[in-house]
């Protein structure tokens, strides 16, 4: 998962809304979302080479999605796959705060990453790069390939569309925020990131949508949690274009 905007307790009919995008190599095998068969609790797509996922959400209420923290000059493939610590939240039993404490004692065996995770009672995010755990309160946020709300063009393109879908739209449709996601624009080349990559890779990675001949955007997910605890979950894959939708309460 390369970006994620969340708007949290900030809309009148729903205490959670994400949209997100999964960007990855085309080549790399994925299963679009589904009720795990080792986990049936569990609603994500899952990576079919290291069992993992990047975003996904309980039948109990706990959610979570992940991006990496880019830096090329620090990679490892020998660390743990990332994928594993959405998985491991969602199937677990911990409070957010108890499973970042235990997460934080484990930070360096994997490689930079940041991750947004929740339950029906609080909302939290943490980076093994920064590491801080945060409890975040009711406001709007935006994730990349940074830090939380690191002011990437991107990322502050869409947390101002975000804001404006959900301060004049009673009921929030998926469309819009797939609209959203969609949007394919680079940055403006004097406001490119530094992240260490060449600057021509560097624009094409500026978009909130990606596309590139090997790598780019598989997935746009949207996830809503309304005030009564209905869940929304819907996944657009691409290159081909499909949907898949999900509905269900909350078990208490």
């Amino acid at each position: 998962m390369c970006i994620v905007f969340a708007a949290y307790q900030s809309h009148p009919n729903y205490k959670l809304i994400i949209a997100a995008n999964r960007d990855e190599f085309y080549k790399r095998p994925t299963k679009d979302a589904h009720f795990w068969d080792d986990e049936p609790n569990l609603l994500a797509g899952r990576d079919l080479e290291q069992m993992g996922t990047w975003m996904g959400i309980s039948k109990k209420g706990r959610f979570a999605a992940l991006t990496n923290f880019r830096n090329p000059k620090n990679m490892d493939p020998n660390r743990k796959s990332r994928g594993h610590i959405v998985r491991n939240f969602l199937a677990g039993e911990d409070s957010p705060k108890d499973f970042l404490n235990e997460l934080q004692k484990e930070r360096e065996q994997y490689q930079g990453f940041n991750i947004l995770l929740g339950d029906t009672q609080s909302f939290y995010y943490y980076s093994n790069v920064e590491n801080k755990i945060k409890q975040l309160q009711p406001g709007i946020y935006g994730l990349s390939n940074h830090l939380l709300d690191t002011p990437w063009p991107k990322v502050e393109k869409g947390k101002k569309q975000l804001e404006t879908l959900i301060s004049t739209r009673h009921s929030i449709e998926e469309e819009d925020l797939f609209r959203l996601l969609s949007d394919a624009e680079p940055a403006p080349k004097d406001q490119l990131p530094a992240t260490g990559v060449a600057s021509d890779l560097e624009e094409k990675l500026s978009s909130i949508f990606i596309k590139t001949p090997d790598y780019g955007t598989r997935c746009s997910t949207i996830l809503t949690i309304s005030h009564n605890d209905e869940v929304h979950f819907t996944e657009r894959t691409f290159p081909i274009k499909k949907d898949r939708h999900f509905q269900f309460f909350i078990q208490k």
